[in-house]
C-alpha cells in the first residue's frame, strides 16, 4: 500500500498497545493517530474540498466515540470510521449549504488538476469505488461490502471508473501508476486533522446539545399536555343549530312622509300644554 493513503502501525506501537490495556480515550486517541492523517486524503480526493474532508474525518470520529463500545468491537474499527468518513463526504445534502456552492482553489500542479478534474466527474458511487480500490488498497470483496454492493457490481463499477479516467488522463491506464498518482494528489495537499482530544469534546459537547433538546422538547410536549387538559371541556355541548328562514312574516316597511292634516295635528299637539288639555288639569280647592 501506498504511504500517501495508508500507513501500517509500527510493530512496537501494537506490541505496547496488547501489553498495557488501554482506556477508551487512549484506545480511540490511537486509531486516531492511525486512520485520521491518511483518511482526510482520501476524503480530498471524494470530493476535491479541503475543508469538507477535514469536517468529515472529524464528524465520522466523533460518531465512532458516540459508540465507541460498539466501535471498539468491530472487527475493523478503521474499516467503520472511514465508510462513516465517505457517507458524510459524499452526502448531497452538502450542495445546498453556501459554503460549498463555490469550488475552491485547484491543486498547483497541472498533471494533479487534471487527474483531480477527471476524478470529480465520476459518479459518487464509481469514484468510491475506485478510491478503496486503487487508493487505499482494498481488494474488490472488502471494496464491496464497504460500498455494500455485490462483487460483480463493485467490478463493472470499477472497470468503469478506470475507463472514464483513462479517457480524460490516457497516462493513467495502468493501474499501478494510477495508485501511486492518487497518493501523489492526495499527499501535495497540506491537509491536516484536528487533534484527537478536540474531535473527543467536540462529540461531547454535541451530545450535551442533544440531550438538553431532547429534554426541552419532552417539557414542553408534557406543558402542553397538561395545559389541554386543563382547559379541554367536560362535558359534550351541541353546537348551535343555524337560524332558519321563516316563511309568510311581513317585512318591516318604513314610515312614509306626513301628510298635510298630519302636519297640522302635530303642530297643534306641540302648541298645548304638557299637561294635555285644561279640562283635564286638577283644579284646587
Amino acid at each position: 500500500m501506498t504511504v500517501g493513503l495508508v500507513k501500517e502501525p509500527p510493530e512496537s506501537a501494537l506490541s505496547a498497545e496488547h501489553a498495557v490495556p488501554l482506556t477508551p480515550a487512549q484506545a480511540f486517541d490511537a486509531l486516531y493517530a492511525f486512520c485520521a492523517p491518511a483518511l482526510v486524503r482520501q476524503t480530498y480526493l471524494l470530493t476535491g474540498r479541503r475543508e469538507l474532508a477535514r469536517e468529515s474525518v472529524e464528524r465520522a470520529f466523533q460518531h465512532a466515540w458516540d459508540h465507541w463500545p460498539r466501535v471498539a468491537r468491530d472487527p475493523d474499527p478503521a474499516g467503520w470510521v472511514r465508510a462513516a468518513a465517505y457517507e458524510y463526504a459524499l452526502s448531497p445534502w452538502h450542495r445546498l449549504r453556501p459554503r460549498y456552492r463555490h469550488p475552491e482553489p485547484p491543486p498547483a500542479d497541472a498533471a494533479d488538476r487534471a487527474l483531480l478534474d477527471a476524478l470529480l466527474r465520476l459518479p459518487p458511487p464509481y469514484r468510491r469505488t475506485l478510491v478503496l480500490y486503487d487508493g487505499v488498497g482494498l481488494d474488490l470483496p472488502e471494496t464491496a461490502a464497504e460500498t455494500e454492493a455485490s462483487t460483480p457490481a463493485t467490478a463493472h463499477r470499477l472497470l468503469h471508473a478506470r475507463e472514464e479516467l483513462t479517457a480524460r488522463v490516457p497516462d493513467l491506464a495502468d493501474p499501478a501508476l494510477l495508485h501511486r498518482r492518487l497518493a501523489e494528489v492526495a499527499s501535495a495537499e497540506r491537509l491536516r486533522a484536528p487533534k484527537p482530544l478536540t474531535v473527543r469534546l467536540g462529540s461531547e459537547r454535541r451530545a450535551r446539545l442533544w440531550t438538553r433538546a431532547a429534554v426541552a422538547v419532552t417539557v414542553a410536549v408534557i406543558g402542553v399536555t397538561v395545559l389541554a387538559l386543563r382547559t379541554a371541556p367536560t362535558s359534550y355541548e351541541p353546537p348551535v343549530p343555524a337560524g332558519e328562514t321563516i316563511q309568510g312574516v311581513p317585512e318591516k316597511a318604513a314610515p312614509g312622509t306626513l301628510s298635510d292634516a298630519e302636519l297640522d295635528l302635530r303642530a297643534r299637539l306641540r302648541s298645548h300644554t304638557a299637561n294635555g288639555p285644561q279640562r283635564l288639569v286638577p283644579q284646587a280647592r
